[in-house]
């Protein structure tokens, strides 16, 4: 297989680390797979504005692998969490903005192939972009190794993000899975405080500070409403709660 030769098309040159006879991904992680057959993987990495032979078809099929891969691994570790929260959880885990961070912690950007466009729009840090090709390696990894080859693929991507999930929060909009999360753990509820506000009356921008007091936590959000920028600061601080507890 071989993606489009047109001059006018042009790859970044992580993109050409793919090994020409077998080999692991060129990724920031190992991804605990050695490719049989190295073009699925270059497929993989291939945006349809680089060439005919791109990514879309793999990346149908890693949605699914993927979407049974995280069921499952919820399934034995959460063995008594009813199934609204389990699917809520799911749905949660494999969304695009969930897939481009995983995708972004491999740093999956630099190993794409794009057109001359979209390397000039940054397409190689857009969350959809990302997206589809970090589901797209899955379905590489699934139809040149099978099932447990991409379940080992998808437990070392998603490492942190599993270690760290909990079906009673994910899902939930931020401020809620925040309170939530300091709740059970019988720590008080946020404060929250506005630090600016900016521009004029019908463009207003404002800034808001989430403080968690017992776990030294300040974190700020902004939006073009407080309720944004409320939802900002809670995602901030509870990402940094998370950083904390792990540490």
């Amino acid at each position: 297989m071989r993606a489009s030769s047109s001059s006018s098309k042009r790859a970044p040159p992580a993109a050409e680390e793919v090994p020409a006879g077998g080999g692991r991904a060129p990724l920031g992680i190992d991804l605990d797979h050695a490719f049989t057959n190295p073009d699925l993987l270059r497929q993989a990495l291939t945006h349809r504005s680089h060439g005919a032979l791109h990514n879309e078809r793999l990346e149908f099929i890693g949605d699914a692998v993927l979407n049974c891969i995280v069921a499952l691994a919820l399934f034995e570790r959460f063995p008594d969490i009813a199934e609204g929260d389990l699917s809520r959880a799911r749905a949660h885990l494999v969304n695009r903005d969930t897939l481009a961070q995983v995708a972004r912690r491999l740093k999956l950007g630099d190993a794409i192939r794009l057109g001359e466009g979209e390397l000039r729009s940054g397409g190689n840090e857009r969350a959809s972009i990302l997206a589809d090709a970090m589901e797209a390696v899955f379905g590489a990894v699934f139809l040149d190794g099978g099932f447990q080859a991409a379940r080992r693929a998808v437990d070392a991507a998603y490492a942190d993000v599993l270690r760290d999930a909990d079906p009673h929060v994910l899902g939930k909009d931020p401020k809620t899975r925040l309170q939530e999360w300091l709740q059970a753990r019988k720590l008080p509820v946020p404060e929250y405080a506005i630090v600016a506000t900016t521009g004029e009356a019908h463009a207003q921008s404002f800034a808001v500070e989430c403080r968690i007091p017992q776990l030294a936590v300040v974190a700020t959000g902004t939006g073009s409403s407080r309720r944004t920028a409320e939802q900002e600061a809670a995602r901030a601080a509870f990402d940094e709660a998370m950083k904390t507890r792990r540490g």
